[in-house]
């Protein structure tokens, strides 16, 4: 069975978001992992005032409560509240969250800069605590959601090197762009679906810090690794012990088939059983500790 490091459901899915999304409820979820062999997923509420109606981090514990042993807790927090002050203290926050079974923070997605003053003071904190953390990330500040870098990701670096004891998951477009070696016309924070020419800073950085994990949700991971399997292949056995299968499911019925690329990829023996399971669920559980 599969693990899913990224999904989100609200108990009252409430109004369209961004215009477009009628968020799935926990049933919803549920019936989309039971037809594809999902043992439980970590469940992130989306805060992000850029596109998103926030969400509670405390209608995620009550949806975990509702749901036992379906559902994993992330928290999430703005480095912009309490103050918008990079001298925040969240200690008081992120305290209670991990007294009450909160496993992680995500899915974390300002609009601001990886090194903005805000950002690092939250980092930090989030380090002290021992969560890991899963971003969202934007290739521009301003009519986006997601933390903004630069190509080659070189704020996501000092974040890695500065924090080398937070576990920081990558997720999103232009995270996932980097894979290979950017082109003439590869537009980042998209969909790039030509096959890979040559290393994208993803395996510099993946290299150098141990701490840079990845999920494979969503368009932008399935599309990574589905647009040159032979390269996917690569990445996968070099970077085993920090991949984690995700689906990012938002409205119910839609999910990107990254379970079938996977199994398809250990049927004809690109990766092994080993590095399946590791991939499918067992570098979750060691992660979160499960």
């Amino acid at each position: 069975m599969f693990i899913d490091m990224h999904v989100h459901a609200y108990l009252f899915p409430g109004p369209r978001q961004d215009g477009t999304t009628q968020f799935a409820n926990p049933a919803q979820i549920l019936s989309m992992y039971d037809a594809h062999n999902i043992e439980c997923g970590v469940l992130m509420p989306l805060i992000g005032p850029e596109f998103y109606l926030p969400q509670s981090n405390e209608e995620i514990l009550e949806t975990c409560r509702l749901n036992p042993g379906r559902f994993i807790p992330f928290c999430n927090l703005d480095p912009r509240g309490i103050r918008n002050s990079p001298k925040t203290d969240f200690t008081p926050w992120l305290s209670w969250y991990k007294e009450h079974g909160f496993k992680g923070v995500g899915e974390f997605m300002p609009n601001l800069p990886f090194t903005h003053p805000l950002v690092m003071n939250f980092f930090r904190q989030v380090e002290a605590f021992e969560f890991p953390l899963t971003f969202d990330i934007s290739s521009r500040i301003g009519e986006r959601y997601g933390l903004y870098d630069d190509e080659g990701l070189p704020q996501l670096q000092t974040c890695l090197k500065t924090f080398p004891k937070l576990t920081i998951i990558g997720h999103g477009p232009a995270f996932w762009d980097e894979i290979g070696a950017l082109e003439p016309g590869d537009v980042r924070g998209t969909y790039i679906k030509h096959p890979v020419h040559g290393e994208g800073a993803l395996y510099r950085i993946f290299r150098e810090y141990p701490n840079m994990w990845a999920d494979l949700s969503a368009g932008s991971g399935y599309y990574a690794l589905s647009r040159d399997p032979e390269n996917a292949a690569k990445f996968i056995n070099e970077f085993q012990d920090r991949l984690m299968y995700a689906t990012d499911i938002c409205s119910f019925g839609k999910m990107c088939p990254m379970d079938e690329f996977l199994l398809k990829l250990r049927a004809d023996g690109s990766i092994s059983e080993e590095v399946f399971q590791k991939v499918a669920k067992l570098n979750a559980k060691r992660l979160l500790k499960l």
